[in-house]
């Protein structure tokens, strides 16, 4: 694995359940959609996206609106069933904008976007996608297996 100081990692903790972490001691419980108080791995990338998103524009937006301005962001995805996989995300972001004149309301909407097309990881790497590299790791020998993806279903 790459050296990665943001590296995470999760621990199984029972059927279709399981708990991550990250190395400043944060905690989210993951599980299928059955189990109540866990986000499922879509829902987990619904709020990636969102809080990249959500980080991308906020120094932009408090220039403007004051340190203590109110955002909700909203996300949703279009999953395509047959393909297993996730064809469109999207994002709304809220924020009261009455202070500001219609043009520099637009102003500040246009630099917010180019914010989070030039800070965002996250959106970017789904627009742009990314090779993902599996490895199966024996603890009991030590041996390492690399899974290598088959070509998705288009």
């Amino acid at each position: 694995m790459p050296d990665d100081p943001a590296a995470v990692r999760i621990e199984r903790v029972g059927p279709r359940q399981y708990v991550g972490y990250n190395g400043r001691g944060a905690v989210v419980h993951i599980g299928s959609a059955e189990h109540d108080e866990r986000f499922t791995p879509g829902e987990l990338l619904k709020l990636a996206l969102l809080g990249c998103t959500g980080l991308s524009t906020d120094v932009t937006l408090a220039r403007r609106l004051g340190d203590d301005y109110a955002a909700t962001l909203h996300g949703a995805t279009v999953k395509n069933v047959a393909e297993e996989r996730y064809t469109e995300a999207h994002e709304r972001l809220e924020v009261d904008l009455s202070a500001l004149e219609p043009d520099a309301a637009a102003r500040l909407l246009a630099a917010a976007g180019r914010a989070v097309d030039k800070n965002c990881t996250v959106g970017r790497t789904v627009q742009a996608g990314a090779e993902v590299h599996l490895t199966f790791v024996d603890t009991a020998t030590g041996a390492t297996t690399a899974h290598i993806a088959e070509e998705p279903p288009r």
